[in-house]
This record gives structure tokens, C-alpha cells and sequence, in this order.
């Protein structure tokens, strides 16, 4: 690609070795996660400081190009990166990845905003302390992009969301200017809390590149069991009964459901069943605290012992090992790479009132079926919390191709029925450029209005990762 004053100006700014124009060598970095979409790019630029990331957003703004943020490139919804226009740069944090400071007593780190997720955690365990956010793209996600698009993960019923595990940040704005809101503070009542425009804006109005994060007592152990039961109204009885006996030491509740499981069994054979016989759903729980041990394994023993008193809970297995406890886990972290193994399906991140899950799925389901008899449902997720990805395959007799072609009406059915119970079409990926014209179809005008002023008052220039989050 030739060299333009915009690029020239980028490579006085940050070095001609942090400006990558080659076209094959930008290629990772243009192409979503799934495979399913390549972008075109000016360059993808390597800052390595706030400061940095200040230069080039003037010179952005002056020359008018626009700006995809980009963390670990983890994404679902094309959030991370560009269209094929080629008019945009790819800002990647990935040279950010510092560790700013841990303060074990403040319980609190700061970081870069390129820094990997596992290595965040690794970092607060040294220091005796956890951090909690839980995700399968641990190994490359970056905590930009975590908190770009608030990721959820596993431990959302105990410790919340990324916003929940967030204190204070920083973000350059379009401009060049930079908020330094990097407080330390669990009180702050000063004004708007501005941080959480930038937590969950997928980049759309400026570039997080350090943050404060929580960090909470090391847990002395985990109790784990894998739980068989008859329906989600069992899970939800099950939900309800295990937060009323454990209360804060419920860290994990996932639903599983039999062809969930089953996708995993076909594809990781090393991966077996803890319990001899099939059920129709599945309850992956934990415990955890800093209670000792042996008051973490009594308490869920009595939480399943009430639970087949009950009749709630056909069958249940409970961890002996912390190797036993990982194989639990991977049941339930391999079912994404077992559903692609098996074939293309149509993915849903859904969220609706936890109190909702059973009915919805019942409801839906069925509308399903009404729609495109003996379409295939794999649904799992974080039933504690509400969230839920539900999928759908495509019939017998007909190709998974064939069955795509007819996503926008499957999309239809799903996202109605979430509107009706009140829930959100998006719970932990984001919108990106895959669901924010459907998000605006369900949003209220005052809140679409709402948003479009911010991004207008912020970005007006509208150079901040265009065509995502708003159409």
C-alpha cells in the first residue's frame, strides 16, 4: 500500500516498525475470530503508551480516518473489527500489556489495556488476591476488550460483570484528549460516572488504555458437582434453594442441556459423563470462599441432599479432586468447539429475568418448531445470571448452509420472544456490526435518541469504530 501523509505522519509518530501495512501480514488482525468476515484496513498501528494512542487519534481526527479499536481480537460480532471499505486503521493495544500497580491492601491492580486476561489473574493470585473475571478466551482476550464489551463469563452471579469489577479507567477520546479517571475509590460521589460510558461501548467513543480492576480475597477452595435433572424449572428450583443455604459462596451456575452435552461426548472423547445415566439438563454449580474447605463440602452436600429430598435432582457427582473438578469444567468450557465440530448453527446471546429462563425456553422452543420442524436446539449458559446462548441447527434432511439462509427469520422468532419476556438480545458478546440494527428495532426511541446524542456529543465526527453498536 503506498505510503500516505496520514501513514507517513502515524510512522513519525509511533516508528515505521509500528505500522503494519502489509496486506497479508495485516490479515489476523482484519479477520474476526469465526473465520467469517475479512475487513480492509489503512494499516493496523502498534502504539505503546496513553500518549501514543493520543497522537494518533489527532492525527486521525485531522486527517479524518476512521478508528477500530482492537484488543485480543476474541469477539463474536465483528465488533473488533473493520468494514471493507478500507477508510479505517486498526489501533491494536497489544504493545500496552503493563502491569501498572497491584495494592493488595486497596484490593485493587491497574492495568494496560493490552494486557491478557490470564495474565491479569496470574498476577492477582501471586499477590494473594483473586480476580475473578472467568472467560474461555482467558489465554488471548485483553482487558480493553473485556471491558470494551463488559464480558460476563462464569462468575457473573458472584462477582458481576466486567463494569462490576471495574474501579476507575482511562480512555483517549477521538480528539486526542485523555480522561484520566484511573481512581482507586469504592466511594466517588464527584459527578457523572464517566467511566461507564467507555465500559461496554465497544469502542465507539474512545480508547480505554489502562484500568483499575477489583480484586477480592484468594479463595481457600472450590466445591464443584455436576448435577442431572428433569427440566429448567428443576434447575431453577435448584438455583433457588442452593443461593438460599450457600448464599455468597454460590460462585457458578450453568445450565447444560443433553445435546450440549452430547456434542461435547462425540468430540472429546477423552471427556466422559461423571453419571452413568442421561438426563434431559444439566446444573454445573460451585462453591467457593475462604471458608475452610471441609464447611464449603458440607454445605453442598446439604445443599443436594435438600435437593433430592425434594425430588428436584435426579442425579449428582460431587468433585473429589481438583483434576476431577477441571474435567467438570471441561464438559462445560468445550461445548462451543463441539457445536462447531458438529456443524454451523445459529447463535444467540440472550438475557432475560432469571425467574423467565424456563418459560422463555418452553415458549420459544416451541415457536421454533412451529416455524422449522425438527430445526436442533443446543442450549447452555450462565442460568445464575440469566444469560443464555441458544442455538439452533438446522433440521434433518436439510444442509447447514441451506439453514442459514434463513437466519434473519430464525433471528426473528428468538429476538421477539426475548422482547417479550422483557430481556435483551445481547447479554455478554456485544452488538458490533452483527446486531445493532436489530438492537435499535427493540430499543425505545428516547433510549436510541439517548445514545446517539452521547456518540454525538463525544465522536462527532463519527471516526470511532463506525457501523457498531448504533446502525
Amino acid at each position: 500500500m503506498p505510503k500516505t501523509p496520514f501513514l507517513a505522519a502515524c510512522e513519525k509518530t509511533i516508528g515505521t516498525d509500528a505500522v503494519l501495512k502489509d496486506p497479508q501480514l495485516m490479515m489476523p488482525y482484519l479477520t474476526d475470530v469465526r473465520k467469517r468476515f475479512t475487513g480492509r484496513a489503512m494499516a493496523v498501528l502498534f502504539p505503546k503508551s496513553t500518549q501514543e494512542v493520543s497522537q494518533l487519534m489527532r492525527l486521525c481526527t485531522q486527517y479524518r480516518v476512521n478508528v477500530v479499536p482492537q484488543g485480543g481480537n476474541t469477539g463474536t460480532v465483528l465488533g473488533s473489527v473493520p468494514d471493507k471499505t478500507g477508510h479505517a486503521v486498526v489501533i491494536s493495544l497489544k504493545r500496552m500489556n503493563h502491569i501498572l500497580g497491584v495494592d493488595p491492601e486497596n484490593l485493587t491492580m491497574t492495568v494496560e489495556a493490552g494486557c491478557i486476561l490470564d495474565h491479569v489473574r496470574a498476577t492477582a493470585r501471586d499477590a494473594g488476591r483473586l480476580f475473578p473475571l472467568s472467560l474461555a478466551s482467558s489465554g488471548s482476550c485483553m482487558i480493553g476488550g473485556n471491558l470494551a464489551a463488559n464480558a460476563g463469563g462464569t462468575a457473573v452471579l458472584r462477582y458481576g460483570t466486567a463494569r462490576d469489577l471495574c474501579l476507575g479507567l482511562q480512555a483517549v477520546l477521538p480528539d486526542g484528549a485523555v480522561y484520566d479517571g484511573l481512581y482507586r475509590l469504592r466511594k466517588n460521589n464527584t459527578g457523572y460516572d464517566l467511566k461507564d460510558l467507555f465500559i461496554g461501548s465497544e469502542g465507539t467513543l474512545g480508547i480505554i488504555t489502562a484500568a483499575v480492576l477489583k480484586l477480592f480475597p484468594l479463595p481457600k477452595g472450590r466445591q464443584t458437582a455436576f448435577v442431572a435433572l428433569q427440566s429448567p424449572d428443576d434447575a431453577l428450583r435448584l438455583l433457588n434453594l442452593a443461593q438460599g443455604m450457600a448464599q455468597d459462596l454460590l460462585t457458578t451456575y450453568e445450565l447444560i442441556s443433553s445435546v450440549s452435552l452430547g456434542v461435547v461426548l462425540a468430540h472429546f472423547p477423552d471427556l466422559k459423563s461423571p453419571l452413568p445415566e442421561k438426563a434431559p439438563y444439566y446444573v454445573l454449580m460451585e462453591l467457593s470462599g475462604t471458608q475452610q474447605v471441609q464447611d464449603m463440602q458440607e454445605a453442598l452436600e446439604a445443599i443436594l441432599g435438600a435437593a433430592f429430598d425434594e425430588g428436584i435432582v435426579i442425579d449428582a457427582a460431587i468433585a473429589q479432586s481438583e483434576a476431577q473438578a477441571q474435567h467438570f469444567w471441561a464438559l462445560r468450557e468445550n461445548i462451543a468447539e463441539g457445536q462447531a465440530r458438529s456443524g454451523k448453527n445459529i447463535k444467540h446471546d440472550i438475557s432475560v429475568p432469571v425467574s423467565q429462563i424456563p418459560r422463555f425456553m418452553a415458549v420459544t422452543d416451541q415457536l421454533l418448531q412451529d416455524a422449522f420442524p425438527g430445526c436442533r436446539m443446543t442450549v447452555f449458559g450462565h442460568l445464575g445470571d440469566g444469560s443464555l446462548h441458544y442455538n439452533v441447527g438446522a433440521p434433518p434432511g436439510i444442509t447447514d448452509d441451506a439453514f442459514l439462509q434463513r437466519q434473519d427469520a430464525v433471528n426473528q422468532v428468538v429476538y421477539d420472544s426475548v422482547a417479550r419476556f422483557h430481556g435483551a438480545i445481547s447479554a455478554e458478546h456485544g452488538l458490533g456490526a452483527l446486531k445493532h440494527d436489530k438492537n435499535a428495532h427493540y430499543k425505545g426511541n428516547v433510549e436510541m435518541d439517548l445514545m446517539r446524542r452521547i456518540k454525538g456529543a463525544i465522536d462527532p465526527l463519527g471516526i470511532m469504530n463506525p457501523g457498531k453498536v448504533l446502525p
